[in-house]
């Protein structure tokens, strides 16, 4: 299977997160929009009490997804693997059927975050950055703390309680206001 399309990677791993267009929540209706978009690319849709919709469709086992607090698009997918798999792909209509299924998975994804397959990826490239940027200020600031002798105990104090926030916005997946954060720690030296 290796450098198939169908290999057990092409859907990504694991849990992922997707920047969603701007007013674009607001205009699905939030999960519920969500879920009833679901129904368009999925079978079996199932919806919980919090508005998080699982659904399926031929190679894909299961497909998980909900729109989280912070305006992103969070999905957990699996994907049919092994001897599974194969059966599947070998039997009639099965490699059509596996095509049709990463199809309906990037028309959802399209759809439920109002960007492009491109766009999507510029989005995480740029996610990437802000948050190398910002891990990389928090090295410097921490770095030039260490080494100078002109810094001030109270600006080490402010240094250090925005490296404490950078930090946390980076654990809670906030890449963007880490970043900012992070630009003010480099003005707070300069």
């Amino acid at each position: 299977m290796e450098g198939s399309p169908y290999g057990p990677n092409w859907f990504g791993r694991g849990m992922e997160r997707f920047e969603v267009k701007r007013g674009l929540i607001k205009s699905m209706s939030g999960n519920a929009g969500l879920a009833k978009l679901a129904t368009e690319y999925f079978d079996d849709v199932e919806v919980d009490s919090d508005g998080v919709f699982v659904a399926s469709f031929a190679i894909l086992k299961s497909v998980t997804a909900h729109y989280t607090e912070d305006d992103k698009l969070q999905v957990d997918v699996e994907q049919m693997s092994g001897d599974q798999l194969t059966d599947f792909l070998s039997a009639d209509g099965g490699r059509k059927e596996a095509m049709e299924s990463r199809v309906r998975w990037s028309n959802f994804l399209d759809n439920a975050t109002g960007y492009s397959a491109k766009q999507r990826g510029d989005k995480a490239k740029e996610g990437a950055k802000k948050i190398a940027k910002s891990k990389s200020a928090m090295s410097m600031a921490r770095k030039f703390m260490e080494i100078s002798t002109s810094v001030s105990d109270e600006k080490k104090e402010m240094a250090e309680q925005l490296i404490a926030e950078i930090q946390q916005k980076l654990d809670e997946g906030n890449g963007t206001r880490a970043f900012s954060l992070s630009e003010k720690l480099n003005k707070l030296f300069n």
